[in-house]
C-alpha cells in the first residue's frame, strides 16, 4: 500500500475506486480494512447480519488481477453490502420472516449481478424489518439494528444498511423502497438515498417478490444508499437498465440533469399540510435550505396550490400500498387488518382498509386514478425542476416493541398515527418519480435531519445532481462520533 493514500473509513466509493486504480492500495487491503471495522463496530450495531467473507476474499483477489490489467470498471474492488431481501446467490433471503429461514437464493438479483460485473466486492447482507413493513430494522430472524448516532434509536428501515454505511463499514448499500424504505433510513442516519424512477431499475430477485418481474406490482424499486450524492449517481448508472426478459429489445437512455448550477433550478417547496404534524426542526431545515437557494439566485416558490389534492393522493397511495404489502396474506388476515383500520376511522385508515380487501376491479380503478395523478405531476415538472420536501415527519425514533399498527408518534405536542411517516415518501412513490434524500444538518439532540428532492419522471439525474450541488454548497454526510475514521 502506498503512503500517498488519503482514504479513511468515510471516503466515498468513488474515492476508493480511484485509489485502487492508482494502486494506492489493493482490493485485498481495502477489504481487510473493512472487515476489521465490521469486527470492531458491528457487534453493537447488528447491521451486517449475513457475512460473505470467504467469497469476498476471492472477489477482492480477482479485482486486483483485473486492476493489474488496467481494468477501470467503476466499482472494481470497492466493498459494498446488499439488503437482506435482495437475492445474492448462496445467501439467505428471508425479509426477516421466520418461516423463510431456510431459503437460499439460487442466483444474484439482476441489480447485484450488475454490481458484481462492475467489480464490486460484496461483504454480506444488511438487516431489515419483518416483511419490510416498518420504518426500522428489527425482526425475529436477525434481531434489532441500532443507529450509530444513538444506539437507543432505530437506523430506519426497511433498508437497515444505513447503520453500517454511516459507521464506515461499507462503501454503499443496495436497498429497496416501496413506502420510503431507502429515504427514511438515509434521513435517520444522515446519508444519501435515491429511489429511482419506477421501471428504470430491475426489481426482480427481491422478496416479497420473486426472481422474475411482476408487471402488476407497482411502486416498489431497488436503489442505493451512499455517503455522497456522487456515489448515488455512480450506483444508479450501474444498476439501471431493463429487467429480466427485456434485455434484448430495451435500453435505458435517460436524460442528463437539467442544470449544472443551483441558480438555474426552479424549485417548488412543499407547504405544510394542516392535517400532518412535522417535527419543527425538520421544517426549519427545509426553510433554511429554501432560503439559501433564494440567495444563490434559484427560483423558489411554495407549492401552493399543489397540482393535485395531496390528501387524495396520499389516500390512494395507502390503498395501493395495502394491496402490495398484503398480496401474500391469507384472506382471514387481510380481513382482520382491514377491520382494525376501519376502526381507526380517519380518511387514510379507511383507504388502507379498502386496499386490504380490494377486488381486481378495485385495483384497476386504483391504477386509473393513479394515472390522472401522474399526469398532474408531469404538468408540475414542466414549470419546476425539483420539488423540495422533508424526507419524513420525524428524526430517528427510539426502539419500540409496539407493532406499527398500534404505534403512535408525538411530534411537537401533536399525536399522530405512525403510518403518517409514509406521507412524504409516498409523494414520489405513487406517481413513480425519482426522489433523492440528502442530509440537512442535525437537530438539537445531535440526530440527523433529512430532506428529499423529487424530480421529473425518468429524470433521476436531475434529482441526484441537485442533491450533489447542495452537498457542494452546504456540506453533506457527517460521521457519527466514536467511530474512528482510520481505515488503511
Amino acid at each position: 500500500m502506498s503512503s500517498t493514500s488519503n482514504l479513511n473509513a468515510f471516503s466515498s466509493a468513488a474515492e476508493m475506486a480511484d485509489a485502487l486504480r492508482r494502486r494506492h492500495c489493493s482490493a485485498r487491503e481495502l477489504l481487510e480494512a473493512h472487515i476489521r471495522r465490521i469486527e470492531r463496530f458491528d457487534p453493537a450495531l447488528n447491521s451486517i447480519v449475513i457475512q460473505d467473507i470467504e467469497r469476498a476474499h476471492r472477489d477482492a483477489a480477482a479485482a486486483d488481477d483485473r486492476l493489474s490489467r488496467g481494468d477501470a470498471s467503476p466499482w472494481l474492488g470497492v466493498p459494498i453490502t446488499i439488503k437482506e431481501s435482495i437475492d445474492v446467490q448462496g445467501l439467505a433471503s428471508t425479509a426477516g420472516v421466520p418461516h423463510r429461514r431456510g431459503h437460499v437464493a439460487e442466483r444474484d438479483a439482476l441489480t447485484v449481478a450488475r454490481l458484481r460485473s462492475a467489480g464490486a466486492v460484496i461483504l454480506g447482507k444488511t438487516n431489515v424489518c419483518t416483511w419490510l413493513a416498518d420504518f426500522n430494522a428489527d425482526n425475529p430472524v436477525y434481531g434489532r439494528t441500532n443507529n450509530p448516532f444513538d444506539l437507543t434509536r432505530t437506523p430506519g428501515g426497511s433498508s437497515g444498511g444505513s447503520a453500517s454505511l454511516a459507521a464506515g463499514l461499507t462503501a454503499m448499500d443496495l436497498g429497496s423502497d416501496l413506502g420510503g424504505s431507502l429515504r427514511v433510513p438515509a434521513a435517520f442516519c444522515g446519508l444519501y438515498g435515491h429511489r429511482p424512477s419506477e421501471t428504470t431499475v430491475p426489481n426482480s430477485g427481491h422478496f416479497p417478490g420473486s426472481s422474475l418481474p411482476n408487471a402488476a406490482a407497482v411502486m416498489a424499486i431497488q436503489g442505493p444508499q451512499t455517503r455522497t450524492a456522487g456515489d448515488l449517481a455512480l450506483a444508479f448508472d450501474t444498476i439501471a437498465g431493463p429487467d429480466v426478459g427485456m434485455e434484448i429489445g430495451w435500453k435505458c437512455r435517460l436524460p442528463a440533469a437539467r442544470f449544472e448550477r443551483l441558480k438555474d433550478f426552479r424549485v417548488a417547496v412543499i407547504a405544510p399540510q394542516p392535517w400532518l404534524a412535522v417535527d419543527g426542526e425538520i421544517q426549519a431545515a427545509l426553510d433554511r435550505v429554501a432560503a439559501h437557494l433564494v440567495q444563490l439566485g434559484a427560483q423558489v416558490r411554495p407549492l401552493h396550490p399543489p397540482p393535485i389534492d395531496l390528501a387524495e393522493s396520499y389516500a390512494l397511495f395507502r390503498s395501493m400500498m395495502a394491496v402490495m404489502v398484503s398480496s401474500r396474506w391469507p384472506a382471514e388476515r387481510r380481513a382482520q387488518v382491514a377491520f382494525q383500520k376501519r376502526a381507526g376511522g380517519d380518511r387514510f385508515q379507511l383507504a388502507e382498509s379498502h386496499g386490504f380487501q380490494a377486488t381486481s376491479g378495485d385495483y384497476l380503478l386504483f391504477h386509473e386514478r393513479r394515472e390522472a395523478i401522474r399526469a398532474a405531476w408531469r404538468g408540475l415538472f414542466r414549470d419546476y425542476d425539483v420539488l423540495l420536501t422533508p424526507a419524513t415527519i420525524t428524526v430517528a425514533f427510539e426502539h419500540t416493541t409496539v407493532p406499527p399498527g398500534d404505534r403512535r408518534l408525538t411530534i411537537d405536542g401533536r399525536e399522530m398515527e405512525f403510518d403518517y411517516m409514509s406521507f412524504y415518501p409516498g409523494l414520489s412513490n405513487l406517481p413513480g418519480h425519482p426522489a433523492t434524500a440528502f442530509p440537512a444538518g442535525f437537530n438539537a439532540a445531535g440526530l440527523p435531519i433529512g430532506l428529499q428532492a423529487i424530480g421529473p419522471f425518468l429524470e433521476d439525474r436531475t434529482a441526484i445532481r441537485f442533491a450533489q450541488l447542495l452537498e457542494n454548497e452546504l456540506g453533506g454526510f457527517t460521521p457519527p462520533k466514536n467511530y474512528v475514521q482510520e481505515l488503511l
